[in-house]
């Protein structure tokens, strides 16, 4: 019988104030919303990532990205595909994207944070991006140099 394949990965929801975050258990079970991050400068994003990463003995993490209602690149997805790129590298995990188009509106209406402001609704829509990637994937891969 071949080993289980951990589960245990970070979603990132990534914004322009906050990056929500949800995690999830090594089997891929449990979702869990974690505290949305306040966005600073990049080093000190990755420090609180990789923290969070050792804590919770991540494996990979999920980025989503909001492309228009056509399934089109937007600019926001295009930064959201660099950041991905960019905090993969520097945590040294593999990477997966899922398409978060309205995740942030439809996490307002499931966990009923519409007016939130706090980054609870970051890590929801976070958390919608980890359920839709354990069903869906695509596989995590690292990237090459």
């Amino acid at each position: 019988m071949l080993p289980a394949i951990s589960k245990s990965v970070l979603s990132l929801d990534v914004g322009k104030r906050r990056i929500g975050i949800a995690g999830c258990d090594p089997l891929g079970i449990t979702i869990t919303q974690l505290e949305a991050i306040k966005r600073t400068t990049f080093n000190n994003e990755a420090t609180q990532l990789r923290q969070l990463c050792d804590l919770r003995d991540v494996r990979g993490i999920i980025i989503g990205l909001p492309l228009s209602d056509l399934g089109k690149e937007t600019k926001q997805s295009s930064y959201c595909y660099t950041y991905g790129i960019n905090i993969a590298k520097e945590l040294n995990l593999p990477l997966a994207w899922v398409n978060e188009h309205s995740s942030t509106w439809e996490a307002g209406q499931r966990f009923k944070l519409q007016n939130d402001r706090s980054g609870k609704l970051d890590s929801a829509a976070a958390a919608l991006l980890l359920e839709q990637w354990l069903t869906e994937g695509p596989e995590l891969e690292f990237l090459k140099n």
